[in-house]
């Protein structure tokens, strides 16, 4: 583990290390050929990977090593990637474009990427079950309770419901708290099972920073909504505004929606600030979330 690397070339090779595990993850002899190119064309080739890299620099604050980061990074990627697919279904979001190219559903049809998003659930849990985490059976009640009815499928069902509504702060906050926060809190956690530490106060500090990151991931994504286009956004831009839903820049305006993630970027450095470098890389995302284009 290298703790001289540029921010830059760090996440590059962190993005390229997961892409190789979710490469091999998606080796899957026996099954269906369309449903394995279904599988593999949601998740490979495109994406942030934001929620693997919180994992991978959670798991160095916890001085954990990458190998044993891994398998959990893909994990929590694989539950991303079926988030989305079943998100982009005509019965939800009904979108189609992702990562800059069509969704699941257009490109295989509805009932092959509903398919294949359970099958990515499914093997995101068979993948952490085999990881080299020392409770792998906690990571996996982690994950469980972040992708369920109290975490991203509440948050969605939530999401649903507030279509042409007004939610006041508070709300927003509880329903993005779920949807979107959830499975950051858990890459945060789960990254952290990598490592030696047993110390609750830093458990707990992990949490407060993947709280405010999280939140500033989804208060910077609907500035994008607005700011942003397709060309940069690698999906359709627009929808939130088209779709009647609340969010931080109908609640708040641009400028206001701004400022409360710089807020929030600034509340995740503060959750670090006892333990100084160690905290390096996971300060580094929270001002790349705050600072991002896409």
């Amino acid at each position: 583990m290298r703790d001289d690397l540029a921010w830059e070339v760090w996440s590059r090779e962190r993005q390229q290390r997961i892409e190789d595990v979710l490469e091999r993850a998606l080796i899957l002899p026996g099954a269906p050929t369309r449903l394995l190119e279904a599988m593999r064309h949601a998740t490979l080739g495109g994406g942030k990977r934001v929620r693997a890299l919180l994992a991978y620099a959670a798991g160095e604050f916890a001085h954990g090593e990458a190998s044993v980061v891994d398998d959990a990074a893909a994990a929590l990627e694989l539950i991303h990637a079926y988030s989305l697919v079943h998100d982009d279904l005509p019965c939800m979001d009904d979108d189609v474009l992702r990562r800059g190219k069509p969704t699941c559903h257009v490109a295989f049809g509805e009932a092959t990427a509903l398919l294949a998003g359970d099958a990515l659930q499914t093997l995101a849990f068979e993948v952490l079950a085999r990881s080299r985490l020392p409770d792998a059976g906690r990571a996996c009640a982690v994950l469980a309770q972040a992708a369920g009815a109290a975490g991203m499928a509440g948050g969605q069902a939530h999401d649903l419901d507030a279509v042409g509504r007004s939610l006041d702060a508070e709300a927003l906050a509880r329903m993005h708290a779920m949807k979107t926060g959830a499975l950051i809190r858990a890459a945060v956690a789960i990254g952290a099972l990598a490592g030696d530490s047993r110390d609750p106060a830093e458990h707990a500090a992990l949490d407060a920073f993947a709280g405010a990151a999280g939140l500033a991931f989804q208060v910077i994504d609907d500035v994008l909504d607005v700011e942003g286009s397709a060309a940069t956004l690698g999906k359709t831009a627009g929808k939130d505004a088209a779709n009647a839903k609340p969010t931080y820049v109908t609640l708040l305006g641009v400028a206001a929606a701004k400022a409360h993630a710089e807020r929030l970027r600034h509340d995740a450095h503060a959750a670090l600030a006892p333990y100084g470098t160690r905290g390096r890389r996971l300060r580094e995302l929270a001002d790349w979330i705050a600072a991002r284009r896409h």
